[in-house]
């Protein structure tokens, strides 16, 4: 399969949604589909640009597997009911972490990430809804960045010679591939969403899994799902193209009262990029940072260490895994 990428300065976003969405009324014909929303930027735009082709024949859920950020599922669930688009919450934290459960070498948490939500949770809901097919938000880079061997995107399926009928019992439509990140913006721009939606950072796909060095228990994610927290509401102001806290594997010494204590390592990165290709550190004030670490150590008390990234993408990456 042959993608070509139309570049940001070439792209004609009204244009784009017409064709796009002339594209999948042709595509799916009278068939309900089904689509995959977490609320980032790229499946909120499929999302939206899928309603306004297919309408009432468009199923749309969010699965709830337990590794998104606090209150997450509530926030997505109530801006896309907002904007008119009908959402079913499916909550799948079980499986998710059932699957989870021993695994922490990156490449097999995105393969079981990739198996339990196409074949386990959304080979269930299409067989009920009776679906043929399934719409989700791949974009260029994440196709880019699999081929080239850089990590396996947990969307990527078609372009690895996966054939998703066979494999999962539908096919897959992904109408924002040929874009970039920005891209993706001026066409959520164009489709009328508010900007909260289009210009928010960017969030991986299988979630804060990525941001779990090592076995992904329901405390670890926790710990880091605290972390996020803390940074985004810290660097909320912060021209930047993502920001993100890890969880490190190995615990490091901490003194508590006194006393040595073994707990937990948090990384901060935060990055200034146009197109995720490549990236540099943001140079944040010091102050921030030691204000990130003294809330960091003292809200979550397994952390006692707080680092920064200053390593520029590449040899570094955006996300830990």
């Amino acid at each position: 399969m042959t993608i070509t990428e139309i570049p940001f300065e070439r792209l004609d976003a009204e244009k784009f949604i017409d064709e796009k969405c002339r594209s999948l009324v042709q595509e799916t014909g009278d068939d309900i589909a089904v689509n995959a929303l977490s609320g980032g930027v790229d499946s909120s735009v499929t999302t939206m640009l899928a309603h306004r082709a297919i309408g009432s024949r468009l199923k749309t859920y969010f699965i709830d597997n337990g590794l998104m950020r606090e209150k997450e599922p509530e926030s997505v669930i109530s801006v896309m009911t907002g904007l008119g688009v009908p959402v079913e919450r499916i909550d799948a934290k079980k499986e998710f972490f059932s699957a989870l459960k021993g695994v922490t070498d990156p490449e097999q948490k995105r393969q079981v990430i990739t198996d339990t939500f196409y074949k386990t949770v959304f080979g269930r809901l299409v067989k009920e809804s009776g679906a043929k097919f399934l719409l989700q938000g791949t974009i260029y880079t994440d196709v880019e960045e699999t081929v080239a061997g850089i990590k396996r995107q947990h969307n990527i399926l078609s372009q690895l010679g996966i054939d998703t009928e066979s494999a999962y019992g539908y096919r897959v439509i992904e109408p924002l591939i040929e874009l970039r990140k920005t891209g993706v913006r001026a066409v959520g721009k164009a489709l009328g969403m508010p900007e909260s939606v289009y210009n928010r950072p960017p969030f991986p796909g299988p979630a804060l899994v990525t941001r779990v060095i090592g076995e992904a228990l329901p405390e670890r994610i926790e710990r880091v799902r605290k972390a996020t927290a803390i940074v985004e509401e810290e660097l909320a102001g912060v021209d930047a193209f993502q920001y993100l806290a890890i969880l490190h594997e190995d615990r490091v010494t901490g003194v508590y009262e006194g006393a040595r204590r073994y707990g937990n390592q948090i990384e901060i990165r935060c990055w200034d990029s146009r197109d995720a290709v490549v990236a540099k550190p943001t140079r944040l004030p010091f102050e921030l940072l030691e204000k990130i670490a003294a809330r960091v150590t003292a809200e979550i008390p397994e952390v006692v260490s707080v680092t920064y990234n200053i390593t520029p993408k590449p040899p570094s990456t955006i996300e830990a895994l």
